[in-house]
């Protein structure tokens, strides 16, 4: 991929499928991905599992959105013991910062009682395609909570879709599904040619149980 692969650039792979990767964190090279099986979380058919609407119930964190966006990247980016390696290298963090300084790019952060963030995401939004690129968590559940209020964001903001890129288990509890590149093309072209708005919710979102039914509403 070109040196000079800008910000214009990625979103234009964005809207044609695909997304660049790297093979790991030391290696600077880029290349796009357009996976055969695509996975995607139908925001319609999101499910939170018992154990972890009884956490979120209790709002065992405070939430923000592009509060942290580039210490939630770079959190992403670090190895941990269910992931040794990152594909998140210097290129990647660079042009999804000046992305997200675009409008672009967003965060959910999770912090807890003492200020601390424990857990978020980031992805690309686009038209009314939300694009999920990585979550980390440091405290029990983290993720799983920032990923809820994100799709109650998605849903309050009217998006049509969630991409997940690839299978995952972590996500197949929340109703994850594979699809074909072309059934995921056609999906996105739709949600392309239709608006929706991240921040129709507040900065500050809506508590557990208020994310909670926005998904109970929906789904």
């Amino acid at each position: 991929m070109s040196d000079r692969f800008n910000t214009t650039d990625l979103l234009n792979c964005y809207r044609r499928g695909v997304f660049p990767m790297a093979d790991s964190r030391e290696d600077m090279r880029l290349f796009l991905m357009d996976p055969d099986l695509r996975g995607i979380l139908p925001l319609d058919q999101f499910r939170v599992p018992k154990r972890l609407k009884k956490t979120i119930r209790k709002d065992p964190f405070k939430i923000t959105i592009d509060t942290a966006f580039n210490r939630v990247i770079e959190a992403c980016a670090e190895p941990h013991e269910n992931r040794p390696a990152s594909w998140i290298n210097s290129p990647i963090l660079n042009l999804y910062s000046a992305l997200h300084r675009e409008g672009h790019a967003h965060s959910v952060e999770c912090w807890d009682a003492d200020g601390v963030l424990v857990g978020g995401l980031y992805g690309v939004s686009i038209a009314s395609a939300f694009f999920g690129e990585s979550m980390f968590s440091r405290a029990t559940d983290a993720s799983k909570v920032a990923l809820v209020h994100l799709v109650a964001r998605l849903i309050q903001g009217r998006y049509q879709l969630l991409d997940a890129q690839f299978h995952n288990p972590h996500l197949a509890q929340f109703g994850l599904v594979e699809i074909s590149r072309d059934a995921f093309r056609q999906r996105l072209w739709a949600a392309l040619r239709s608006d929706a708005d991240f921040y129709s919710m507040s900065d500050t979102g809506v508590g557990g149980v208020g994310a909670l039914q926005w998904i109970t509403q929906i789904s």
